[in-house]
């Protein structure tokens, strides 16, 4: 079983989290850090994949304000979704090799977060057609992914007890006719977001037959600016 090093950061700003990625990433590439999983919550922002247009962020420059929600482009796959406060995010830079399958690591990736929250009694699942995980037609959790000289960045988002209010303000991964739920929506729970970090991955280090194993931010082995 290969490592897997995984680090709860906290609460994050989206941009040095970008950053933070983007140096594991070349390090993880150089065979220079183990496989690493970085699990956070973000400042409230909307992020745009490379498929999205700036059409599908429903506010405008005021109402953003007034909500203090952000905007970022970044080169993931997808659209435009959410993060924020109690929406745990997943972050894991592995090196699938040079003719790694994504399709399957994507399938890896739901398969983590329909475990995770069937611990909370939710069943979730998959639709054909259509990434993220979901309960009935609504998404509960999200995935985007980009892949570079063989190692991934990116991951998936889970609804906690995320503002799902928040989603209003877009079109959440350009679909129109589904909704968004969370695990407090859906149970009234209000698990803490590191403890369901903690759930989700042992899960995803299961499913990628690694060996977990915990470690501070000042452990992953990056220049301290990006932590």
């Amino acid at each position: 079983m290969r490592p897997l090093r995984a680090a709860w950061l906290g609460r994050i700003a989206y941009a040095p989290a970008f950053d933070l990625q983007r140096a594991l990433a070349d390090r993880r590439a150089n065979g220079e850090i183990d496989d690493t999983l970085l699990l956070l919550e973000h400042d409230a922002v909307y992020t745009l994949g490379r498929r999205a247009t700036d059409g599908e962020v429903l506010l405008d420059a005021r109402a953003l304000a007034a909500r203090g929600i952000a905007v970022e482009r970044t080169d993931r796959g997808g659209r435009v979704t959410y993060h924020g406060p109690g929406q745990l995010v997943g972050y894991p830079i592995v090196d699938l090799g040079q003719n790694g399958d994504l399709v399957a690591y994507v399938r890896t990736l739901e398969r983590a977060l329909i475990a995770t929250i069937a611990e909370f009694g939710i069943e979730a699942g998959t639709i054909e057609g259509l990434t993220g995980v979901w309960v009935s037609d609504s998404k509960i959790g999200a995935i985007g992914v980009h892949v570079s000289r063989g190692v991934t960045t990116h991951g998936f988002a889970l609804n906690v007890t995320a503002d799902l209010d928040a989603f209003n303000g877009i079109i959440p991964c350009g679909i129109v006719d589904r909704g968004v739920t969370s695990i407090e929506a859906l149970t009234g729970l209000q698990p803490g977001v590191d403890e369901v970090a903690a759930r989700a991955a042992a899960h995803l280090a299961n499913l990628l037959e690694s060996n977990l194993s915990w470690i501070s931010p000042a452990d992953l082995g990056v220049e301290a600016s990006h932590v």
